[in-house]
């Protein structure tokens, strides 16, 4: 297998976001962000290349990717699936809402579906309180008051490749 490599755009952005720091070690966060949605994950190789490409020690790298559950070092399923189950979502329907997404999903012991398609993780709280229960999906994109229903359009939605467009908004932009 090929050594992952950062095409010359990527290199572009990651000197972006360099600029923005006084040292190039602060741009470990956006370029690990930048590092995992090109490659999918955060495997050793890819570490390797971010520390290589900004000038650290591998271990460094591998503290911050693996401090954060954002970061994801090793991908289990092609479409991760968070559930919100902190007090507020859980006392408003995100504690049902995870019990029906295991059993949708029929997911193993590591939450991932026999098909391989979903990988579904209990998160604390996402920050969206006022619309509870809440499906983060790809660290990417929120829905927001998930019913069963609504849990059922998202995993088709997804199964067809399509990341939810109802009540879904962007919430990180490394740039």
């Amino acid at each position: 297998m090929e050594a992952p490599q950062f095409s010359e755009q990527d290199r572009a952005r990651i000197e972006a976001f360099c600029r923005k720091y006084p040292t190039r070690q602060s741009a470990v966060m956006p370029v690990l962000w930048l590092a995992q949605e090109k490659f999918g994950e955060l495997s050793p190789p890819v570490l390797a290349l971010v520390a290589e490409t900004l000038g650290l020690p591998v271990a460094q790298v591998e503290g911050v990717a693996t401090f954060y559950t954002m970061y994801l070092t090793r991908r289990k399923g092609r479409w991760l699936l968070e559930v919100c189950t902190c007090f507020t979502c859980g006392e408003c329907g995100g504690r049902e809402l995870w019990d029906y997404a295991q059993q949708k999903l029929q997911l193993n012991e590591e939450g991932v579906s026999p098909d391989g398609v979903f990988w579904l993780r209990e998160a604390e709280c996402l920050g969206a309180c006022d619309t509870p229960p809440v499906v983060q999906i790809e660290g990417r994109r929120m829905a927001f008051s998930v019913t069963p229903e609504k849990f059922d359009r998202i995993v088709e939605g997804l199964r067809a490749g399509q990341l939810p467009p109802f009540e879904s908004v962007p919430i990180r932009n490394p740039d």
